[in-house]
């Protein structure tokens, strides 16, 4: 995955940076670059994704119903 950023007329370095440094945190690259720069468990990896997951699933009910509460009670 290669992500270019081509600096527009009247426009400064540091903004061409920013947005640079933005489609990076979209594409997901700081999050594979850090992910790979120690050994993760498989469960620690399991137990990761299942809070990924859940995550995903209530921000999609909040943006489907925004009354939408998660109960405070935990197991």
């Amino acid at each position: 995955m290669s992500i270019k950023v081509q600096v527009r007329s009247n426009e400064s370095l540091e903004a061409a940076l920013r947005r640079f440094k933005r489609q990076c945190n979209f594409g997901g690259i700081f999050r594979m670059a850090k992910a790979n720069t120690w050994h993760e468990k498989r469960s620690d990896r399991r137990r990761r994704e299942g809070r990924e997951r859940i995550r995903t699933i209530l921000k999609a009910a909040r943006k489907q119903d925004p009354n939408f509460r998660r109960s405070r009670a935990r197991r």
